[in-house]
């Protein structure tokens, strides 16, 4: 099989996941289900059933999907590797947030074993850093940046959270805080997000310090192609530059537009590909670049139509 010169590595974060995801290679990868075996013995309860069979609000439990997430990506990226018999194609990758750790485990900066416990800690710390019902995440289509942080000016709480695409913004931080900047935008169209924590703004500072010490004793290695780190949108590949990406990450907004800019800029790359149970990040590039194809892990027709 012939095979695109250049791959975009691309790695969904929460909100992709579905019942069902991942049972499709392992029930036909021996490889695939010793990764769910290592994760259900390193977390101590059975995420392979939970991705299997749900129920559905279980399997979106913060502490359970950000590891749930995590392994079906990385079942996906080494099965597209056995399929391409090679790793030379992947010239960049990035992960929307929680991503960001299988982008990492896919350039073997990090272990599998040791990103699946870390992320189940980070969505626990997230998780608990605020009060249930004390903050909200809101999707705000439709407007430029400028608009938004001219309607967020002197509102005490709330930060853009995610630049997913254009036109597509979400802000986070207290329930009251976004209540208000609602009241100040009434022309705007406004989507509250089903999340149990207000993600990516200050108030995940707890979490943050919490995680900090994981990070600090976390073993990470050079990353055999560039990632394009969310809190900055530059490409990191050197152990440390690693860390503190992650480390900001948690309170620090989600430059998703920028990365892929970026990474399309630098890296050239011919198509890139959609490690995850859905099409979520390519419906984000379509809005950001028209002219690159996402597609989703299991591609061997359209592989075909790039020569090498």
């Amino acid at each position: 099989m012939t095979a695109p010169k250049k791959i975009l590595a691309l790695f969904p974060g929460q909100g992709s996941q579905k019942v069902g995801m991942g049972k499709d290679l392992y029930d036909t990868h021996s490889w695939a289900k010793d990764i769910f075996t290592r994760a259900d013995q390193i977390l101590g309860f059975s995420l392979s059933n939970l991705c299997f069979n749900g129920p559905l609000e279980q399997l979106t439990a913060t502490e359970v999907v950000q590891p749930a997430i995590l392994t079906v990506s990385t079942l996906y990226f080494q099965a597209f590797r056995e399929r391409l018999e090679t790793e030379a194609q992947i010239v960049a990758a990035a992960g929307h947030s929680l991503g960001e750790y299988s982008a990492l485990v896919a350039a073997g900066a990090i272990t599998f074993e040791d990103a699946v416990l870390l992320v189940h800690k980070r969505g626990k710390y997230m998780q608990e850093a605020v009060p249930a019902g004390e903050g909200k995440m809101m999707a705000v289509l439709g407007k430029e940046i400028s608009e938004i942080e001219e309607a967020l000016a002197g509102l005490e709480g709330v930060q853009i959270a995610n630049i997913n695409a254009p036109g597509q913004i979400v802000v986070s931080g207290t329930a009251a805080g976004v209540n208000e900047l609602k009241s100040r935008m009434p022309n705007a169209k406004l989507i509250e997000l089903n999340v149990s924590a207000p993600f990516h703004c200050d108030l995940m500072a707890p979490a943050a310090a919490r995680l900090n010490v994981d990070l600090d004793a976390l073993e990470i290695k050079l990353c055999a192609f560039p990632i394009f780190a969310n809190v900055h949108a530059r490409a990191v590949t050197e152990p440390e530059d690693v860390r503190q990406a992650l480390k900001d990450q948690v309170c620090g907004r989600v430059r998703w537009t920028e990365c892929m800019q970026n990474a399309i800029t630098q890296t050239s790359p011919d198509l890139a590909v959609e490690f995850g149970a859905g099409n979520v990040l390519g419906g984000m590039l379509k809005r950001i670049n028209r002219e690159l194809k996402c597609c989703g892990p299991d591609l061997p027709h359209e592989l075909e139509r790039y020569p090498s």
